[in-house]
C-alpha cells in the first residue's frame, strides 16, 4: 500500500513551507476536536508545525497525546484561548458511501462533474477530508478542482 502524501501537490506553495496549516493537520486537529487558527499555527516553530503534520493520530492513545501536545503548544505560544469544536461534527470524511452535499454543490459552481459514487468510495479519508474541506470554505475553495485532478477525479486539463 502506498503512503499517501503529507502535503498535498495542491496546497504545496502554501502549506510546504507549513506557512498555513497542511490538511493532514487540520484533519488531526478535527479528530481531536480542536479548532487552531492561523494566528496560533504561525507562533509555533517550524519544529513543532513539523511535529503536528508527522504526529500519529490514529488510535485512542495516540489522539490523548496529540491533543494534550496542542493544548500545550497553544498555551506556551498563543495569546488567545482554545476553540473546541463541537463534537461529532467533522465525521463526514470517514464515510466511504455518503458524499457531503456541500463537495456536489461546490462541483456544480466550478462548473466540474461531481465525483460519483465509486470515485468518492475509493478515496482516501484524507483526500475526501480535503475536499470536504476545499467546499466548505469561503477563501479556499480555488483549491478545489486543483485537489480533484490531483486525486485522480477529474482528468485531462491541468
Amino acid at each position: 500500500m502506498s503512503e499517501s502524501p503529507m502535503i498535498f501537490e495542491f496546497e504545496r506553495d502554501f502549506a510546504g513551507s507549513l506557512r498555513c496549516i497542511p490538511m493532514i493537520t487540520r484533519q488531526k486537529l478535527d479528530i481531536v476536536g480542536i479548532k487552531m487558527t492561523l494566528r496560533q499555527w504561525s507562533r509555533l516553530s517550524r519544529e513543532e508545525r513539523g511535529r503536528l503534520v508527522e504526529m500519529c493520530c490514529d488510535t485512542p492513545a495516540e489522539q490523548e497525546a496529540y491533543r494534550a501536545l496542542v493544548l500545550d503548544l497553544i498555551a506556551a505560544r498563543a495569546d488567545e484561548p482554545v476553540r473546541f469544536l463541537p463534537p461529532l461534527t467533522f465525521e463526514d470524511w470517514r464515510e466511504a458511501d455518503q458524499m457531503p452535499e456541500a463537495v456536489s454543490i461546490q462541483a456544480e459552481a466550478d462548473g466540474v462533474p461531481v465525483p460519483t459514487p465509486q470515485q468518492w468510495a475509493a478515496l482516501s479519508p484524507l483526500e475526501r477530508f480535503a475536499l470536504i474541506k476545499l467546499a466548505r470554505s469561503k477563501h479556499e475553495n480555488e483549491n478545489f478542482v486543483p485537489a480533484l485532478k490531483e486525486f485522480g477525479i477529474l482528468q485531462g486539463e491541468g
